[in-house]
């Protein structure tokens, strides 16, 4: 009897002891865990001076903005590429923009429209044309977009509407000065431009 009571003893103390160890494994983990999630925190706490005073402010993962950097690029191509004034410096400075961030689709349609005349006319009527995002869609499996918007030709006499649909793909490159989204737009084409109203202003 002494003998097995020993025995269980020795088996009780083992148990107890691994448990002990592994127990103690556990928390060294999750400390050592704990500690690289507060490292990892602190390196994305970023402090902003607000008249000399420090805000706090939290670094989000540049993946998750990504999408909102993508639509916001094609919407500024698009507000560059289509917002135009009777003023050719004007047009030339912006079309120059919007061809930063486009790749040579962008340069293609730009001579088929001045081929057409239609900067010209732009500023032989003194028309004001602007643009209005409705949405853009994204695939991010194929990187492709569409655009869908109204392009407005403001003239002396007249406003014109037009639906403006276009479509394209997206690829990322290194961020710079004239590309701060880091984003080229590529194979882009108007697939829509018809007319949807042509509204005259009253003359008084």
């Amino acid at each position: 009897m002494l003998i097995k009571n020993i025995e269980q003893r020795i088996k009780v103390n083992k148990v107890v002891s691994i448990a002990t160890i592994g127990f103690a494994v556990f928390i060294v983990i999750g400390g050592f865990f704990f500690a690289y999630k507060m490292v990892e925190d602190s390196r994305r706490s970023i402090y902003i001076l607000d008249n000399g005073v420090p805000v706090l402010a939290k670094q989000t993962d540049v993946l998750l903005n990504r999408p909102v950097e993508y639509k916001a690029q094609i919407e500024l191509f698009h507000r560059l590429f289509f917002t135009l004034a009777p003023d050719d410096a004007y047009v030339k400075d912006n079309i120059q923009k919007s061809l930063y961030l486009i790749d040579d689709s962008g340069k293609k349609e730009y001579t088929n429209l001045k081929e057409k005349g239609f900067y010209n006319q732009i500023i032989a009527s003194s028309s004001m044309v602007s643009i209005h995002t409705d949405s853009i869609t994204l695939d991010m499996e194929q990187k492709k977009f569409q655009f869908f918007g109204r392009q407005m030709i403001t003239r002396k006499s007249s406003v014109i509407t037009r639906k403006l649909i276009t479509e394209g793909f997206f690829e990322d490159i290194i961020r710079s000065p004239n590309n701060p989204h880091g984003v080229i737009l590529k194979n882009w084409r108007i697939i829509n431009n018809e007319e949807l109203s042509n509204q005259t202003k009253n003359s008084y």
